[in-house]
């Protein structure tokens, strides 16, 4: 796990960028394709906004969708699968975009999408930490032993709290509780690793992921036991790092 501490977040969200777009890059020239796991949230939107304007032939680009609340109409305006599409499906047309759709029966749609990823190794995970330490939707304390690509997760006080505070929900009780995430072990499958963490909200989540104990109460610290992740911090987010 390497560290990468920018001044800015727009210029730590570049930063990822280009590193993630060497990767699929590389991805292509080697085997005519690539595919990535794309994450969403505040956090993301430097290194998004930086991504899509790479030089990449995204016609040769899967993405899978990490995250998705369950129950959440696509048109809501914290809707990930709303996100994503506008952000980037719109914009670079990669050849396939698998979203999960949390308005589908869930089980079924865990099954659906394990299918589909299981038979398409991920090249380049983008992903970022919440402020309860979470990595995707696992929250503490995360399952880090299913096998399963995706899960059915309860979403803690924390983790809605921050969704609120980001501003996607007007209120709490609005917040969706449960949620159709990425595990752990299928993140960790990935061949690298980008993970984009600014602002300083998130400074106590970095520190115990970084420099804590692995454990399931921060479900992040799991990321120090991947050979091929970087994390990119601004000064903020890196403030409690020593």
């Amino acid at each position: 796990m390497e560290i990468i501490v920018s001044d800015t977040k727009e210029l730590s969200g570049k930063e990822a960028a280009v590193r993630g777009a060497g990767l699929i890059r590389k991805a292509i020239a080697e085997k005519g394709e690539a595919n990535i796991i794309l994450a969403t949230g505040t956090s993301q939107f430097e290194m998004l906004n930086a991504l899509v304007k790479e030089d990449i032939d995204w016609s040769k680009v899967t993405g899978f969708h990490l995250d998705e609340y369950i129950g959440l109409s696509r048109e809501h305006p914290a809707s990930f699968r709303k996100y994503l599409k506008e952000r980037f499906v719109d914009i670079v047309s990669p050849k396939e975009f698998h979203y999960i759709d949390g308005e589908a029966d869930a089980a079924a749609e865990c099954i659906r999408l394990d299918e589909l990823i299981s038979k398409q190794p991920v090249d380049v995970a983008f992903v970022g930490i919440g402020e309860n330490g979470h990595l995707a939707f696992n929250d503490p304390p995360a399952d880090f032993e299913t096998e399963k690509a995706y899960i059915i997760v309860q979403l803690d006080e924390a983790c809605r709290r921050q969704q609120l505070g980001e501003g996607w929900f007007a209120a709490l009780d609005e917040v969706p509780d449960k949620a159709i995430s990425m595990s752990i072990r299928q993140i960790m499958r990935s061949k690298a690793i980008i993970c984009s963490v600014p602002d300083l909200r998130k400074a106590k989540a970095v520190r115990d992921v970084v420099s804590g104990p692995v454990t399931p109460d921060v479900p992040a610290s799991v990321l120090q036991q991947h050979k091929t992740t970087w994390i990119y911090l601004d000064k903020d987010s890196a403030s409690l790092l020593e």
